[in-house]
């Protein structure tokens, strides 16, 4: 009898083995966001270009409040990772595989409670430059159709 192997995935389709997001024991959201920080932050931090890098950082969107008896919860964004550079820059980064309608709601909740921080969405193609910030992505895959569409 051939063994069959279920693999349970999550909503957003990120499977409960955390053998291919885990990088010097520690368990990323995504194999991207792992992969993230073992080709593009870490070396920069061993350079000393980055001094610091902090994961998972909550940023409160809208705080719990109840109203009619009615509990209502609290607006997070979690960032995937906070970098403060060398020359004293800071950036939110945010490691997408793809951008969700809800997405764009916490973006610009952030920007409102937050708007001296600069937050980044970053996406990996190969064919833009590898890990690069979503708008160039979206600029470069609609420069692509048209081309395609001229032909």
């Amino acid at each position: 009898m051939k063994e069959v192997i279920i693999i349970v995935r999550t909503k957003y389709n990120v499977s409960k083995d955390t053998s291919k997001r885990t990088y010097d024991d520690v368990v990323y959201d995504s194999a991207t966001e792992m992969e993230f920080y073992r080709d593009w932050i870490l070396p920069r931090i061993k350079s000393g270009e980055i001094i610091k890098c902090d994961r998972q950082v909550k940023y409160v969107l809208q705080p719990a409040f109840e109203l009619n008896l009615k509990k209502y919860r609290e607006i997070a964004f979690i960032s995937d990772f906070d970098i403060t550079y060398a020359d004293g820059r800071f950036e939110v980064i945010d490691v997408k595989g793809m951008v969700k309608p809800m997405d764009n709601l916490h973006k610009k909740m952030f920007a409102y409670h937050y708007p001296t921080l600069n937050l980044i969405w970053i996406g990996k193609s190969l064919i833009d430059g590898g890990y690069v910030p979503i708008d160039v992505i979206k600029k470069g895959r609609k420069e692509r159709k048209k081309a395609k569409e001229n032909k």
